[in-house]
């Protein structure tokens, strides 16, 4: 069984939407809640390697795309997860999970005020230590 087909079988209710871009590239659509449990399993179960995260606001919510890479065959999997609500954006942090998520998610809080609970150092990375509260530099309005 293909890699793709056992995170479909271990997955199973938690996947919202399932889109295969070409043969090495899946997105997988999740709610925030299963964020933690998922992203545990494609790392510390089947051992896929967490490259980065991106994000970006959009007319539907903030959107946080977690990207995981299976390197002995090159697949790229991005767990797709939508936080609808702009005014109080929060989701589990992923940096007790692995280190490696740790600035990602500073980057994301300062650009795009996404409360990341349980993150063990949010403070400024990119922009100066009194920049002005609740503006986001990336965000649309």
């Amino acid at each position: 069984m293909g890699l793709s087909e056992q995170i479909k079988e271990r997955l199973k209710e938690k996947i919202t939407n399932w889109y295969q871009h070409s043969p090495h590239r899946i997105y997988i659509s999740i709610r925030p809640q299963d964020l933690k449990e998922i992203s545990y399993l494609l790392f510390k179960e089947l051992n896929l390697r967490f490259a980065t995260a991106t994000a970006l606001d959009t007319p539907k919510g903030i959107e946080i795309l977690y990207h995981f890479s299976f390197d002995k065959t090159g697949e790229i999997f991005s767990l797709r997860v939508l936080i609808e609500d702009k005014k109080n954006p929060w989701i589990e942090s992923l940096a007790t999970l692995f280190p490696a998520a740790e600035w990602i998610e500073r980057e994301m809080w300062e650009m795009l005020g996404v409360n990341f609970v349980g993150h063990p150092n949010l403070k400024h990375l990119l922009l100066i230590d009194d920049w002005p509260e609740n503006k986001y530099p990336l965000r649309k309005d």
